[in-house]
């Protein structure tokens, strides 16, 4: 069997203490997880999960 597990963080729009720029926006984080009678295996283990991970992904530069 195959899960996903996909925590979310949703900020709303007028959510006091948050800047604007924020508002409207979702951030979630996947994992796809193989279960077997051995036990599991995260399947996307080697995505980038790190701010600076991704934002070098998105900018075509391999982070260190």
């Amino acid at each position: 069997m195959v899960l996903t597990v996909e925590p979310g963080l949703y900020i709303a729009a007028g959510n006091d203490g948050v800047d604007e720029r924020f508002w409207n926006i979702g951030v979630r984080i996947e994992d796809d997880v193989l279960i077997t009678p051995e036990g599991q295996d995260v399947l996307t283990a080697g995505a980038p999960k790190a701010v600076d991970d991704i934002e070098a992904l998105m900018s075509g530069i391999r982070a260190a």
